[in-house]
Formats: structure tokens, C-alpha cells, sequence
């Protein structure tokens, strides 16, 4: 057995024994001794392996696949720009916290610097995004090397599992190898013997890590908190406990403002169309709460960015007859990471307990106080208006928002929906009602549209691994699909996720059209629309609206999708109900028009307003 295949699986063998379930491999010379020895895993049922041919969209669906299972996942390429493809996944996984070992294969120290074919600097190549960081050294035959290799792999485990007291996150070994780099003699050996290696190769006896690695133990004491009638629960997309929070809105009888993807829109408590009231300055200013308590990354919106940011609000410390002062507690998922963007919160703590809190005498104690009906009572109205408006738009064709209310409408119990950012996570924001039975997901770590197929693919062959007969769904625009186009080529044999991929075809990007851009060279008010005929575009169409001209009919044909024409209101319940487990993925494309669509969100804003203008009772 050379040394390049004798560390292959050894470190395999080892990552197995630390837990490690789901391997995506790109393809390539220099990985190889790690290719096959996560192919024989794979095959004698230890790991489950998936292949993509680009490595971009590889690390993202190894980013959905540690997102949805909260396990560490390894991705694997070859050396050169293919490592360097992993970087926007290793940004999200860092940003939200998602567990990746990156196993990048690279040249041996004698080939760099020499101009050798596929050899770039990739020490430390994503910098302060991962965890950690360790060069391999390159495999010898050498004794004590088996014990070496299988310490880093458990410490490269602890690290981006978060055992060490830490965030979990992505973590890098860059390992240099030198030929030959498949088996010369025998097979490779996932941990076992080998006849001509200097010492055994095994593992610890009955398949344990060779280092267990537990967390600190240390428990953050809660902050305590005083009960006050005014109080607000803000969940943003994030790894916390949204359950504590949910139970602390409970005890409390405050509302929870919880984006889709929070995990915490459940329960009496969680309100639908809360973004419609924090649009309005009249109630927000009738409503102004003394505690915000918020976790995750909140910001879908600017009114909910608004809602955070009045803690610091020099008003807010006026104590001579004007707004009480606001209490703005963070919740800390792990040591020194937060989500401040406003510089507004006056505490930060891992954990709230309420002190204080009434009995009101009845089952839903607290939650049955006056501060919770109102904010109920003008979500029901806020929400009715703009159905109500939805219902009686204009225009024939299929809307976007009518796309996202038909679809979490429709959705089945157990189901996984992926939000893809811009549009797509707000008109679902402004869709989804509580519901715990159904899991909504999205990468609002830094927010991109970098991966979206492949991480929506990842995150539901994980989703279905955990509950068996569950099928996926994912929201996304046609500038996120036409960006991870090669994320639709998973080739024959390989694990397929029963995934309905909804694509909004606006033929660009929709959402500049409600941002500041729309204002330079036209925009939706008063800008007339482009002729696609001509070749001369306004410089709004032109560097913001992007128009494309593809077809996702051709894209999903050229790839062996199944394909749908979704064109008239009830097509998209027609969608959600022919996906059944071994489906496999499939495309429904939704053809909308930029410009009309952003005239019917602020339409269905107007009327919401409106209603909340209106006197009504408190409940």
C-alpha cells in the first residue's frame, strides 16, 4: 500500500468512526486516494457518497446536507482553482454556522512555485472563515503515521461539529499528495492492516474515534429578565434554540415576529403578516414595545430592521416624558457571535428566563393579555386585506405572491421548503402561516444567491434520510438557478432528492425593482418598459434587471428534468401534489413580469395599511 492510498483511508476510516455520514466528492486526479476510499465506505454502507461534476455546486449541496442533518459533511476536490470554488459555500457555512470538512487534495511542496500544472497557494485559502485551519504534511511511510493521521481527523471533527466550546463551522485540512496516487499492490483499506506498512493502520477497537472529543460543559447562566406587558420576540434565520423562544413568548404573551426560516413561526403566538404592521409608522408608534428579544439574523425587511434599531434610538433614553427606554436583548448562539447589525441591543446573553410573569387564571396564562390581542387582531386584518387584494388583481397571469400563498398552502406535512433569497424568502415571509409541522429553510448567512439548486438538493436528501417518505420543495428565482446550472447534472447512480424546484421566472432580477437603482433610468413608477426587441437598454434594465432570454424549459431538458408550464392559479397545488418520494427533482417554471409584480406588492402593502388604519377590536 504506497502512502498516498494508506492516508486516504485511514482518514476515511477515522472520519467514519467520528460520525461523519454524507461525503460530496468532485472529481479529480489529485484527490483520488480520498475519492476511493469514501467510494469503498460508501459501498460497504458506512458513509452515503455524492458526486458533482463542478465543486462549486458540490460544497453547496454538502452545505445543505450539513444544514438540514446539523452534522459535519466532507467535501472533497483536487487541487487549484477547484478548492477555490469552495470559497462562497465556506463564507455561508460560516456565517450561519454550518458544520463542512473541506478536504481540498493539493500538490506536494517540491511542485509549488514551479509552475506546475493545477498548483496555486491554498494555505489558509479561505482565511478567517473556517474554524480551523491544518496542512496535512504529506503521507510517508513512516510508523506512528496512522495515529497522527486519525488525531487530525478527529480534532478537524471537534472543530467543525463546535465540541470545542465553539460555533460549529467549516473547517479546512489541506492535504498534499505525491503519486502514485491509486493502489498500487491491493485495495484501499479503510483503516485495516496493510502487509508492507511499517505498523498497523488499524483504528480503536469496536470502531470508536481514536480522540473523543466532548463539548466544554460550561452552561451559560440565563439572563433574567423582568416580565413587562410589552415585549416583542424577533427570530431571524440562525443555529439556536427557537423553542426556548417560542415558550418564552408564551409565558410572556408577546408576540413572535419570526422570519421563515427562524424555526420559531409555530404556536398561538407567531404572527403571518407581522411585516405588513411594522411597515406602518401609526403602529409601530401605538405599539412600541419596552423589550425586544431577538435571535438569529434578523433583517428580511427594512421595517423589521426599523423595529430592531429603536433601542437605540436616543428617544428611547428619554426619561423626561418621552418613550419609555427599550430593553434590546441578543441571544449568543455560541461564544462572541451575535446578530447586532443596528448596534441596538443593550444585552447579550445565551438564554433568557422571564421572572415576574402573571397568571391570568386561564389556559393560555399571560397569553391571553390585551398587548398580545391587539397585535393578533391586526394581523388577522392586515392579512385579509391583502388576500382580499390578491384575489381581485388584475392581469391574468400567474403572480408571485399568488405562486407562494398557493404553495405553503398546499404543502404537506413533513415537507422541506427551501426559500431562495431575494424574492422568494419575502413573499413566503408574507405567505407561511404557523405551522410546525413543516420545515422551511434558506442560506441567510450572508445571504446569497451563490449554490441555491445544489443546497436545496443537499438539504433534502438529508430531510428525507431523517424522515423517510418526506419530499422537498424549493422557491427560487430564475438568476439563482441560471447561477448553479450545473448543480442540475447529478449523474446516473447517484443519491437523487425528491426535490419540486418552483422557479419565478421574471426573465431577471425582480427585486431590484423595489430598491433605489429602479430610480436611475426609470424604474416601476413612471418608467416605461423595456422592449426586449431592442438591443439598447436603459441602464436600470440594462446593469440591475439583467434581462436573460433562457429557457428553463431547454435548461431542465438539457439536464433530463421533468418539466412543468405552471400558468394559471391552482397548477402550483397541481405540482405540489405529483411529488411523491421517487420523483426524484423536477422543475415548475411560474413565467412572471418584473414591473407588475412589484406594482401588486405595493398594492397588497397599501391595502394592508389601509385596514390597519381602520378602528377595530382588540379580541
Amino acid at each position: 500500500m504506497n502512502p498516498s492510498t494508506a492516508f486516504g483511508a485511514v482518514l476515511a476510516d477515522e472520519l467514519a468512526r467520528c460520525g461523519l455520514r454524507e461525503v460530496v466528492v468532485a472529481p479529480g486526479s489529485r484527490s483520488a486516494p480520498l475519492a476511493m476510499a469514501f467510494d469503498e465506505l460508501d459501498r460497504s454502507g458506512r458513509i452515503r457518497l455524492h458526486v458533482r461534476i463542478d465543486e462549486r455546486s458540490a460544497s453547496f449541496t454538502a452545505l445543505g446536507l450539513a444544514k438540514a442533518s446539523g452534522r459535519p459533511v466532507a467535501v472533497v476536490c483536487t487541487s487549484g482553482t477547484a478548492a477555490a470554488n469552495f470559497h462562497p459555500a465556506v463564507i455561508e457555512a460560516d456565517e450561519s454556522a454550518i458544520p463542512l470538512l473541506l478536504l481540498t487534495a493539493d500538490r506536494p511542496p517540491e511542485l509549488r512555485g514551479t509552475g506546475a500544472s493545477q498548483t496555486v497557494d491554498q494555505v489558509k485559502l479561505y482565511g478567517s472563515a473556517v474554524r480551523w485551519y491544518a496542512e496535512s504534511g504529506v503521507p510517508e511511510r513512516l510508523p506512528g503515521m496512522s495515529g497522527y493521521w486519525r488525531s487530525l481527523a478527529c480534532r478537524a471533527w471537534a472543530h467543525a461539529a463546535g465540541d470545542l466550546g465553539t460555533l460549529p463551522g467549516p473547517v479546512h485540512l489541506n492535504i498534499p499528495l505525491r503519486d502514485p496516487l491509486v493502489p498500487d499492490t491491493q485495495p484501499p483499506m479503510s483503516g485495516s492492516a496493510a502487509a508492507d506498512w511499517p505498523d498497523s493502520l488499524d483504528g480503536r477497537p469496536d470502531g470508536a474515534p481514536w480522540t473523543r472529543v466532548g463539548g466544554d460543559g460550561v452552561v451559560a447562566e440565563p439572563l433574567e429578565l423582568p416580565w413587562a406587558e410589552r415585549g416583542v420576540v424577533v427570530c431571524g434565520d440562525g443555529d439556536y434554540n427557537a423553542a426556548a423562544l417560542v415558550e418564552l413568548a408564551g409565558q410572556a404573551g408577546w408576540p413572535v415576529l419570526a422570519e421563515p426560516s427562524s424555526g420559531a413561526r409555530r404556536g398561538p403566538n407567531a404572527l403571518t403578516g407581522y411585516q405588513y404592521l411594522l411597515a406602518s409608522p401609526e403602529f409601530v408608534a401605538a405599539h412600541r414595545p419596552t423589550v425586544i428579544v431577538s435571535a438569529g439574523r434578523p433583517g428580511l425587511t427594512r421595517p423589521q430592521s426599523r423595529l430592531l434599531r429603536l433601542a437605540r434610538d436616543p428617544a428611547s433614553a428619554d426619561a423626561t416624558g418621552g418613550p419609555p427606554p427599550i430593553r434590546h436583548i441578543a441571544i449568543a448562539p455560541g461564544p462572541g457571535m451575535w446578530a447586532d447589525p443596528q448596534r441596538a441591543a443593550t444585552d447579550v446573553a445565551a438564554a433568557v428566563r422571564l421572572t415576574g410573569a402573571p397568571d391570568r387564571g386561564s389556559a393560555d396564562g399571560p397569553s391571553a393579555g390585551p398587548w398580545l390581542a391587539q397585535w393578533r387582531a391586526a394581523d388577522a386584518a392586515a392579512l385579509a386585506a391583502a388576500s382580499a387584494a390578491l384575489d381581485t388583481w388584475p392581469g391574468g397571469e400567474l403572480s408571485e405572491p399568488e405562486v407562494a400563498r398557493e404553495l405553503v398552502a398546499t404543502l404537506p406535512a413533513d415537507a422541506l421548503l427551501w426559500c431562495g433569497n431575494s424574492l422568494a424568502v419575502r413573499d413566503i415571509d408574507l405567505a407561511l402561516p404557523p405551522r410546525a409541522d413543516a420545515r422551511v429553510m434558506a442560506s441567510r448567512g450572508a445571504s446569497g444567491i451563490d449554490g441555491t439548486f445544489s443546497t436545496a438538493a443537499g438539504a433534502a436528501l438529508a430531510h428525507a434520510a431523517d424522515h423517510p417518505g418526506a419530499v422537498a420543495f424549493a422557491l427560487i428565482g430564475d438568476l439563482s438557478l441560471l447561477h448553479d446550472a450545473p448543480g442540475l447534472s447529478i449523474g446516473p447512480g447517484e443519491p437523487r432528492p425528491d426535490l419540486c424546484v418552483i422557479v419565478v421566472n421574471n426573465d431577471g432580477g425582480g427585486i431590484f425593482e423595489g430598491l433605489e437603482p429602479a430610480r436611475f433610468g426609470g424604474g416601476v413608477s413612471g418608467r416605461p418598459q423595456t422592449d426586449r426587441s431592442q438591443t439598447v437598454l436603459t441602464v436600470f434594465e440594462r446593469t440591475f434587471g439583467t434581462p436573460h432570454g433562457a429557457s428553463i424549459e431547454h435548461l431542465a431538458a438539457a439536464f433530463g428534468l421533468p418539466y412543468t408550464l405552471a400558468e394559471r392559479p391552482g397548477e402550483i397545488a397541481k405540482a405540489v401534489a405529483a411529488t411523491v418520494p421517487g420523483s426524484g427533482p423536477r422543475i415548475v417554471e411560474a413565467r412572471t413580469s418584473r414591473a407588475p409584480n412589484a406594482d401588486l406588492r405595493a398594492h397588497l402593502n397599501a391595502a394592508a395599511l389601509a385596514a390597519l388604519a381602520q378602528p377595530r377590536s382588540s379580541g
